[in-house]
């Protein structure tokens, strides 16, 4: 609650990407002329400056470069790649004072500025050392508070060095098994991941290239987007807490990114998964949205349920109209209402809701909807003419010469200016065109028997 006639300075906190939509409003009193004007409707368009990415690699392998190819060739992230060059157990003889590696800032990493990132992917870690479990536990109370992982699984992820059996796994959506899926498949769609944003509409689904590992995996909680071979989960997304996480459990997306068997779309999917897991609006399962299409409210409903609950719409007036929405395959249900009102309209299903304008967001003209004669008097004085009160009756009209007082007691004036303005101009033949052709002949005989006779 905000005092009221008083300036007040408001931090506004944008939670994503994306247009925001902050409404202001005060309750209403006996006797006013209008509610409308109690509702001030304020829009802020948020963009991501720099999105920055920690990736987190285990041993080298075919797949390591495509993930850093992937996050270096977009210029609005700043990666940080954190990778093993020399592991505690390698031994070689090399005097430590002989070594050329600098010392990689770990504590600061992952404890001091962890809140930092946006995205951490782990990219087949294990847990070897490196990393001790204070660590990876302040990586798992990250997520917990907003924070975003994608674990891109390889035969690591099943062995006993597992991130599943570290302070991480209180945020994982799956265990794996020891077994490992050896063998070509094609990834597909599940039921869901042909419903869900993040999935939906990927191009070319039945010229996907084949992948050639699976870990077996037992899911515990989230939603299935892909299976793999068997049928067995291959893309899980869940939400932890305030956070996200993701986990892609093969480590031969980037056959997709060699044009293996054709390929695929890993860039694509990967994009919508990391953005998905930073909370883009546009990627969100569970959805209400409105645009304006011409003097029509349109609305779409995106839903992993095959049915949904019924949607109000609250027009400026104070209306509220219960529209129809059709399905149209794939979780999108989109519904139009028509209406000449102007201004800000509120839709809810009782979970989501949703704003959209149509006109300004706040109406000048109803800002003040109280009648003066102060608000209109400088036109009134520089035209020369008068304001008269309805409640006074209806004025007399008279006809007043141009200089004159032109409004009085009730009466108001009239000016014969003598102007005109042509409002639209007809064109009639003044003849059929039968008669001016029989004229014509008649006026070309006649010329020819006059000039005969002479």
């Amino acid at each position: 609650m905000l005092p009221t006639g008083v300036d007040t300075n408001i931090d506004l906190i944008l939670q994503h990407a994306g247009q925001t939509f902050f409404e202001f409003r005060v309750n209403p009193v006996d006797g006013e002329l209008t509610t409308i004007n109690n509702t001030a409707i304020l829009s802020v368009n948020a963009v991501r400056d720099r999105l920055r990415v920690l990736l987190v690699s285990g041993l080298p392998h075919a797949g390591a470069r495509v993930w850093r190819n992937l996050l270096k060739s977009d210029s609005s992230v700043d990666l940080v790649h954190f990778t093993i060059l020399r592991p505690p157990e390698k031994q070689d003889g090399v005097p430590v004072s002989e070594l050329s590696l600098i010392a990689f800032p770990t504590r600061e990493l992952f404890m001091d500025k962890i809140d930092d990132f946006d995205l951490i992917i782990f990219d087949r870690y294990k847990r070897r050392g490196i990393l001790p479990n204070a660590y990876l536990d302040n990586i798992a109370s990250y997520v917990e508070k907003g924070g975003a992982v994608l674990f891109a699984a390889g035969p690591d992820f099943a062995s006993a060095q597992s991130l599943a059996y570290a302070p991480l796994d209180r945020v994982l959506p799956a265990r794996a098994a020891p077994r490992i899926l050896q063998g070509a498949f094609t990834p597909s769609l599940t039921e869901t991941g042909q419903r869900h944003p993040v999935t939906s509409g990927l191009s070319g689904q039945d010229d996907w290239g084949d992948w050639s590992r699976q870990l077996d995996l037992t899911v515990l909680r989230g939603e299935t987007l892909m299976k793999g071979q068997e049928d067995h989960p291959l893309l899980i997304l869940d939400r932890v807490g305030e956070g996200r996480v993701a986990l892609l459990a093969s480590d031969h997306v980037w056959l997709w990114y060699r044009k293996y068997q054709g390929g695929g779309p890993q860039q694509e999917l990967l994009r919508r998964v990391a953005h998905w897991l930073m909370k883009e609006p546009d990627l969100e399962e569970e959805t209400l949205s409105a645009t304006q299409t011409g003097s029509a409210i349109q609305i779409t409903r995106r839903s992993l349920r095959d049915t949904i609950d019924p949607v109000t719409l609250r027009t400026p007036s104070g209306q509220v109209l219960s529209p129809t929405l059709q399905s149209t395959g794939d979780g999108v249900f989109v519904g139009t209402v028509e209406t000449d009102e102007q201004g800000v309209f509120e839709m809810t299903d009782g979970s989501l809701r949703a704003l959209v304008a149509k006109g300004a967001l706040s109406p000048i003209e109803y800002r003040n909807p109280m009648a003066t004669t102060e608000t209109l008097a400088p036109i009134v004085t520089a035209s020369g003419g008068g304001q008269v009160w309805a409640e006074d009756g209806v004025p007399t009209l008279r006809e007043v010469k141009i200089g004159r007082t032109s409004a009085g007691r009730g009466w108001l004036g009239v000016v014969r200016r003598g102007a005109t303005q042509t409002l639209d101009i007809t064109m009639v033949p003044a003849l059929p065109i039968w008669a001016a052709l029989l004229l014509s002949l008649f006026f070309i005989v006649g010329a020819w028997i006059r000039e005969g006779r002479r």
